[in-house]
């Protein structure tokens, strides 16, 4: 499969309201072009490069210099229908030692509807196959008719996994604690389930959940200076948020929302931007980019972007550059708008660069960097 030449591409400014704000110009590096709708990646050590999901069901193998391998085997069979199919890919904390890679995916249920799954294979030393691929988690009851499945799943180097979940467009079931549609869920890296988890022993509440209130998680990734999980979301019609899910809280969806219907009526069950006994979002958009992947910046190869927080937006194509200054965050401005192209993931790499993938029938895969 051929790659294209690298290019140099200048950032475009972004229009916020009333207010312009330029961020500064990048270099861009199309490492990979022909990728059919990717939606996450994952570094592999030593140089052996990467791991990409194809929301079709497929996981292939990206090196420098040699491009795609064949579509990896043993993956499992997913539902790849509406925002479904094969989504999240991260290594185990122990892949050195395991060799374990874990997937998220839309998964079919009996009655023509599908849920979220979460399970591991080993990732064979030829790197061609998952052996023994292992289901630990489903999203119960499945709901979903092709929408707001959610999917990404992050480490936290404690010994927990956490898998963030949307609530498959069927807004109460947010508020639902038998449920585990529109939450946060926690499990040890095993697959089971932590015994100081928030709900457990608790009547008619799931004991897999974290935090609850969510409407459809797109990012997720732990703060490296707080060390706190930071979470994004879609809202409806505006209203997409950044939340720091903490156990047992309430994120409010659908009762506090800053986002109104996509007919352009309020949400009926919302009781406004704010209600009792939810948190409010660290930061919030009035009209909604529709944000995906999200990533911290802390490597040392760039100083200028030491601190900055970098956000995917599918509807606005662009990619959200932000400062974060403790649990505050302000958006610097927009990079990549002159590509027109839906961002899915972003991901900084071992070697301080940021990787970003394209969710288009014709997708990339860019290397980019500052241009001073």
């Amino acid at each position: 499969m051929p790659l294209l030449s690298p290019r140099t591409w200048l950032a475009a400014a972004a229009l916020l309201g009333a207010s312009q704000l330029h961020a500064a110009e990048v270099n861009v590096e199309v490492l990979q072009n022909r990728l059919e709708h990717p939606w996450a990646l994952a570094f592999l050590p030593q140089e052996q490069g990467m791991l990409i999901t194809l929301k079709g069901g497929e996981l292939k193998r990206w090196q420098p210099g040699k491009g795609l391998s064949a579509p990896v085997t043993g993956v499992p069979k997913v539902w790849a229908q509406g925002q479904g199919g094969l989504l999240d890919v991260v290594l185990a904390p122990d892949f050195a030692q395991s060799r374990k890679v874990w997937l998220s995916y839309a998964e079919a249920g009996e009655d023509g509807k599908a849920g979220t799954a979460v399970g591991y294979g080993r990732l064979s030393d030829d790197m061609q196959r998952l052996e023994h691929f292992t289901v630990v988690f489903r999203q119960q009851p499945k709901l979903s008719v092709g929408n707001h499945f959610g999917g990404r799943i992050v480490f936290d180097g404690k010994g927990y996994l956490f898998i963030a979940l949307g609530e498959n467009n069927q807004r109460p079931t947010a508020q639902e604690l038998d449920k585990l549609q529109g939450k946060l869920v926690r499990l040890t890296e095993e697959g089971k389930v932590p015994q100081d988890n928030p709900f457990v022993g608790k009547a008619g509440a799931r004991p897999e959940i974290w935090s609850y209130g969510i409407r459809n998680p797109q990012g997720m990734a732990f703060n490296p200076w707080s060390h706190a999980l930071w979470l994004n979301e879609h809202g409806p019609r505006g209203g997409d948020e950044i939340n720091i899910p903490q156990a047992g809280k309430n994120y409010g969806w659908p009762l506090a929302t800053w986002g109104i219907n996509y007919s352009g009526l309020p949400i009926p069950e919302a009781k406004g931007g704010t209600a009792p006994g939810t948190e409010q979002p660290i930061f919030y958009w009035k009209d909604s980019p529709a944000v995906s992947g999200m990533a911290f910046y802390n490597a040392s190869t760039f100083p200028q972007w030491q601190n900055k927080l970098f956000i995917g937006a599918l509807k606005d194509k662009n990619l959200i550059q932000m400062s974060v200054n403790g649990n505050n965050v302000k958006e610097d401005g927009r990079l990549l708008g002159e590509r027109n192209a839906r961002i899915r993931d972003v991901r900084v790499g071992p070697d301080g660069y940021v990787y970003v993938l394209t969710d288009e029938t014709d997708g990339q895969l860019l290397k980019i960097s500052p241009a001073s």
